[in-house]
């Protein structure tokens, strides 16, 4: 038996020693080989990126796979499709499988409205401290223009990036070529082209809602993004784009009335979505019109359905348009949820105050702070009008002293 038990031993180091790799590893490997992915310092998930770089280290460093990001919409809806946009085009830059649903505008539409990729030289952003030419004058030019007292503040930077690079840069101005369009897959629903079954049991929404969820569950299965599914060939990643669900172009009478009759309709939906993406190689963004819905106990329950939840508010049309405060953004944005997967606490960001702002060809996420000099100009003209006001006041009540005598 002892000799039995060494040759058993010796021929498991010689396993051992042979096929070094463990299926741990080699599954990881898997994981690490799709393109444009990589795995969270956090929690070891597999990470993808939105294709807006700020609103990446805004969710801990991208959207984790099998998990949806839930965008409450702004008032015209201009915003919330650009972030869309983004979101599908970094899909076709890193190669991965796109699934776009629509109910108003043609998901093929959309897909040819994606920004164009830039090189990475054109958005590289200058240090802040560049190196002084020795033409230029030293001393006291810089005194002149900071005041004494906000010399040794420290300087506020506005930009949000990570340390590591992930995701790539785009031009809004420009739309991205067909040639690169065509060389990805895209799946397409759009809901005109679904027939709806009436049912005295089930409603024309939960139809609409079941008809999106079923196709989904199909291209996953036939694609082979199940986690399930073999390994036949090598995997990849698909990106679902919904876009402004629980509208009533989708048939959802949730933004029409105050006690809607089919109120479970979409958190239905997006509990059956839910689940399906977590057994599959899948990522989410959905858009909703939450400005639209009354009750607040329903956009919670929506909220919460969700790993993600951000919301967008557009200065548009409001006063903030022209303020002097809110000159320098195009809107505020609310992180309404974080997810927790693979540990107790969540990666919360370090900071609140987050606003958006839309540049020629660039759409980026800042911190929203004000600068010294429109402070400084503020108090100063604020002084001066509060004096001018009281000397003003003064004079008045001396000349009517003067005339009732």
């Amino acid at each position: 038996m002892a000799a039995s038990v060494n040759d058993t031993c010796k021929q498991s180091v010689e396993r051992t020693s042979l096929n070094p790799t463990s299926f741990q590893k080699k599954t990881r490997n898997k994981l690490l080989s799709i393109p444009g992915t990589r795995l969270s310092v956090q929690n070891g998930q597999l990470l993808v990126s939105t294709g807006v770089t700020s609103l990446d280290y805004v969710l801990g460093g991208g959207l984790a796979v099998g998990t949806v990001l839930l965008i409450e919409e702004d008032r015209y809806d201009s915003y919330t499709r650009m972030i869309l946009k983004y979101f599908l085009a970094e899909g076709v830059v890193c190669q991965h499988e796109l699934f776009i649903a629509a109910a108003q505008d043609h998901p093929n539409d959309i897909f040819q409205e994606l920004p164009d990729p830039i090189l990475d030289d054109v958005v590289m952003h200058k240090p802040a401290d560049q190196p002084r030419l020795s033409s230029e004058p030293h001393g006291n030019l810089d005194a002149m223009k900071i005041a004494w007292r906000y010399q040794n503040l420290p300087k506020v930077q506005s930009g949000l990036a990570s340390s590591s690079r992930f995701g790539h840069y785009y031009d809004v101005s420009k739309t991205m070529e067909p040639e690169i369009r065509q060389a990805a897959k895209c799946h397409h629903f759009y809901l005109p082209e679904h027939p709806r079954q009436s049912s005295a049991t089930r409603s024309p929404v939960l139809d609409s809602y079941a008809a999106l969820l079923k196709s989904i569950e199909e291209v996953i299965r036939r694609e082979g993004f199940s986690v399930a599914a073999p390994l036949t060939k090598s995997r990849n990643i698909l990106r679902i784009g919904l876009h402004s669900l629980g509208s009533p172009l989708w048939g959802d009478d949730l933004c029409c009335q105050d006690n809607p009759k089919h109120s479970h309709a979409l958190t239905t939906f997006l509990y059956g979505l839910r689940a399906l993406l977590r057994s599959s190689l899948s990522v989410a963004v959905v858009t909703v019109p939450s400005h639209l819905i009354q009750s607040r106990s329903l956009r919670g329950s929506i909220t919460r359905l969700c790993d993600n939840a951000i919301a967008l508010e557009s200065f548009k049309g409001s006063e903030r348009e022209t303020g002097p405060l809110c000159k320098d953004y195009h809107g505020l944005l609310h992180v309404r949820q974080v997810p927790h997967l693979n540990c107790l606490t969540s990666q919360l960001p370090d900071h609140k105050d987050l606003a958006f702002k839309l540049k020629r060809k660039q759409f980026s996420i800042e911190r929203l702070h004000l600068p010294p000099d429109l402070s400084e100009t503020v108090s100063r003209v604020s002084r001066a009008d509060a004096a001018g006001a009281a000397a003003l006041a003064s004079a008045c009540d001396s000349g009517n002293k003067h005339l009732d005598f």
